[in-house]
C-alpha cells in the first residue's frame, strides 16, 4: 500500500501507475485524539496496524483525484527523529576524500567511529514543496537516500529483530550545507530533509536491501547505485541506531547516499526513483533571500 498526505494534511492511497490518489482521509478520525503532554511519535504510524482494513474499505469508497493534480506533504507529519547515516557507501567515502569541498577538510571516519546524527523536524517538507537554499552563495548538495520509516517503539533491538519494528519506506533527500559547522546544523536548515512521495508499506519490499535508486538534475544522471551497496544494511542501522536512542513509530532514518553527490543552485530540477517506491520531481526555489536578510 501507498499512503500518501496531500493538500495540506489529507490521507490518501496513491496509484501512481494510474495517476489517481484516492481519498480516505475519514480513516484520520479514528486515531484515538491525544491530550497535553503529546507522545513522541507520529500518530497515523503508530495507529497504522489497526487503521489498515478501514484504510482498505475507505477506498472503495473514496474521491479519486489526479495524482498530479494534488501538493505532496511529507509522508510522516511529526517524526519523533530524523536520523542521518553519514557515508554509509563506500564510493561515497571515496568522493568523499578525494572531493576536499564535501568533508571541508575535515578526515571522514568509517560510519561505526562516527555514529549517526539527528536532523531538525522543522527541516522537513514532502515533495509538493520547493527546497529553499538558505546560503545560495556556498554549496549545497543533493544526496539520495532511503528512507525507513520506524512503526513500533524498540530499543537496543537485535539486527535479527530488526525488520519487524519497520512500518514503510520512502525516498529521502538528505540536503547538505557544505561547510564547517556540525552536519547536524549544516543538514538542518529548513526544507532540507525531504520525504515522498508517499510511503510504501513494508510488507510490499521483501528486501530494502537490493533496491536501486537514481537521481537526476535537470535530466542528467547524478546517483545511481543500489542499497545492497550500503555498509550498514537496514537491519544494521537499526541495531545501531536503537543502541543509541529509543526508537519510536514515525521515526525516520536516513540510510545514507552513494556516490554522485553535487551541488544544486536556485531553479533546478531533482529527478528522483527507487525501485518499488515509486519517482517524483522535486524543484529548488528560483530566487533565494540572503541569510542575513531573512525574517526581517
Amino acid at each position: 500500500m501507498k499512503l500518501c498526505r496531500f493538500n495540506g494534511g489529507r490521507l490518501g492511497v496513491a496509484h501512481p501507475e494510474r495517476n489517481v490518489v484516492v481519498d480516505v482521509s475519514a480513516v484520520l478520525d479514528r486515531i484515538a485524539p491525544q491530550r497535553y503532554p503529546l507522545p513522541q511519535q507520529d500518530l497515523l504510524v503508530a495507529s497504522l496496524p489497526s487503521l489498515r482494513g478501514h484504510i482498505e474499505d475507505a477506498e472503495r469508497h473514496g474521491q479519486s483525484l489526479a495524482l498530479d493534480s494534488v501538493v505532496l506533504d511529507s509522508p510522516i507529519a511529526n517524526p519523533g527523529k530524523i536520523i542521518g547515516a553519514p557515508v554509509n557507501y563506500a564510493d561515497h567515502a571515496a568522493e568523499g576524500q578525494q572531493d576536499k569541498g564535501i568533508a571541508h577538510g575535515r578526515q571522514i571516519p568509517p560510519i561505526g567511529e562516527w555514529g549517526m546524527f539527528l536532523k531538525a523536524g522543522s527541516s522537513l517538507v514532502g515533495f509538493g514543496q520547493e527546497i529553499e537554499l538558505r546560503f545560495a552563495d556556498r554549496r549545497n548538495d543533493h544526496e539520495l537516500e532511503l528512507g525507513v520509516i520506524i512503526g513500533s517503539t524498540c530499543r537496543r533491538v537485535r539486527r535479527s529483530e530488526a525488520m519487524k519494528h519497520i512500518a514503510a519506506y520512502c525516498i529521502a533527500l538528505d540536503m547538505t550545507l557544505r561547510g564547517p559547522e556540525f552536519q547536524c546544523f549544516r543538514k538542518s536548515i529548513d526544507t532540507y530533509s525531504v520525504l515522498g512521495p508517499w510511503l510504501v508499506t513494508a510488507d510490499e519490499i521483501a528486501d530494502p536491501g537490493a533496491l536501486d535508486l537514481e537521481l537526476k538534475v535537470n535530466g542528467v544522471v547524478k546517483q545511481r547505485s543500489n542499497t545492497r551497496d550500503l555498509i550498514y544494511d537496514v537491519p544494521r542501522l537499526i541495531e545501531f541506531a536503537s543502541s543509541f536512542y529509543t526508537l519510536n513509530p514515525g521515526d525516520v532514518i536516513m540510510t545514507g547516499t552513494p556516490a554522485g553527490v553535487g551541488p544544486v543552485k536556485p531553479g533546478d530540477s531533482l529527478e528522483v526513483w527507487i525501485d518499488k517506491i515509486g519517482s517524483g520531481t522535486v524543484r529548488i526555489a528560483p530566487d533565494y533571500v540572503p541569510a542575513n536578510e531573512q525574517d526581517h
